[in-house]
């Protein structure tokens, strides 16, 4: 295996790479559906207990970010992808007793499973793209292999929820109608049942891929290999401890907001549009409209960072833009409102890309650790909707006053970590 870029880009390793995002993205914004559908199909009484669904896809980031980077280096790059895709075959799998039994607890274990499979995908997958071309070029295959994952995202909830949810209404006054208990457990066991095939389906795909890239030949990535350090930032070599660049933490918790808003916007507005009383239509694709959204802020990033204007002042012009639309969102109603809770998605689609090179700037040989801790920050798609729901739900605040509460305060840290924070301590 060839551990270094050759002069032009590689077709089967970008191929692979692509598919994999997709597969990144489909797994993680499937939440947006299951949420609503699995606080039917079991019978969930609150909307914070329908949330813990992104909690146990999100928190599986926080635990397993430095032990994925430990696994990479023991077993390698190629073999970390292959473990990492039989791990989300294993987490579908266990879809199928969880709907046999309708047990919420099962469906959330199949999915912290399926987490803990992204968090390796994710820590494996990322090094690929700076291997299998030019230096020079690697903005690019990002871009695409980022196109790749948001197309998945809006793919997955029109999918699923036309699988799911297409007359979640008609079997929600169904139950309402029927007060005999075996009677609506009949109902309920006909709906969950729908998850069968599709998570067969998706376990098959994956360990059948898993097969296929245990025997292609792949760049290796050189996981014992030293950050290079430019030799003129002597403060960096002084450094003997990734706990003194204050920057870094403050970037890990830039990120946790950002996944925050992100998930706020893609997967709690089905729950929100509910609440707004929008068509049916705009609650079974409402993850699906977000992403769109979120498709154009990324493809205008593409064309403006840096060429037109810097990271640092894209992310404060999102930031902006996100308090605005979410106080849009909150004092209006009906269709508007959610309109603009989906429009979130331009907001929140160039944080990531503009946090997280902060986040990791100047770190010298620190970088691979310091990637892992920013990645324990995605731990806030699986806290963020929790506190939201203990708002509405447990405090007995207004769904749309709760949202406010909840983003404004995540908007405004990113915006100081904009302005300051990803200058602290230099």
């Amino acid at each position: 295996m060839s551990s270094t870029p050759t002069g032009k880009t590689e077709f089967r390793p970008m191929a692979i790479c692509c598919a994999l995002f997709f597969i990144l993205g489909f797994i993680t914004w499937a939440n947006g559906t299951l949420i609503p559908f699995l606080k039917i199909a079991c019978n969930l009484e609150t909307d914070l207990q329908a949330f813990f669904v992104t909690f146990a896809s999100y928190i599986a980031y926080f635990f397993l970010a430095i032990p994925s980077s430990w696994i990479i280096k023991k077993i390698g790059f190629q073999n970390g992808l292959v473990v990492s895709l039989i791990i989300l075959g294993l987490g579908s799998l266990i879809f199928i007793p969880a709907a046999d039994n309708r047990s919420y607890g099962l469906f959330l274990a199949g999915i912290f499973i399926q987490g803990s499979g992204m968090a390796l995908l994710q820590t494996a997958v990322n090094p690929y793209l700076s291997i299998i071309g030019p230096i020079d070029s690697a903005a690019q295959r990002i871009s695409i292999a980022g196109f790749f994952n948001k197309t998945a995202g809006i793919i997955v909830p029109i999918l699923f929820g036309t699988l799911f949810l297409k007359d979640a209404g008609k079997v929600t006054a169904q139950l309402e109608a029927v007060t005999n208990v075996a009677e609506q457990n009949a109902i309920l066991d006909v709906l969950i049942a729908r998850v069968h095939t599709p998570y067969i389906s998706l376990a098959v795909i994956f360990v059948a891929f898993a097969v296929f890239l245990k025997f292609t030949n792949l760049p290796e990535v050189d996981v014992d290999a030293e950050e290079e350090v430019d030799p003129t930032q002597v403060a960096v070599v002084r450094k003997t401890s990734v706990f003194q660049f204050p920057h870094l933490f403050l970037g890990s918790l830039a990120i946790f907001f950002c996944v925050a808003v992100e998930v706020m916007a893609g997967d709690i507005i089905g729950v929100y549009g509910r609440e707004l009383n929008v068509s049916s239509f705009f609650v079974t694709y409402a993850t699906a409209f977000t992403l769109v959204c979120m498709l154009v802020g990324y493809i205008v990033g593409i064309i403006a960072i840096p060429k037109y204007v810097s990271q640092q002042f894209a992310l404060r012009i999102c930031t902006i833009v996100g308090i605005l639309f979410t106080a849009i969102s909150v004092f209006t109603t009906g269709t508007i409102s959610f309109i603009f809770v989906a429009l979130l998605g331009i907001a929140n689609s160039l944080m990531w890309p503009a946090i997280f090179p902060l986040g990791i700037k100047g770190l010298g040989r620190f970088t691979k650790t310091g990637s892992a801790i920013m990645i324990m920050g995605i731990a806030g798609g699986a806290i963020w909707p929790l506190v939201y729901g203990y708002l509405k739900d447990s405090l007995q605040i207004d769904f749309q006053h709760a949202f406010l509460y909840a983003m404004i305060p995540a908007y405004l840290y990113i915006l100081f970590f904009a302005v300051k924070g990803h200058k602290a301590g230099k």
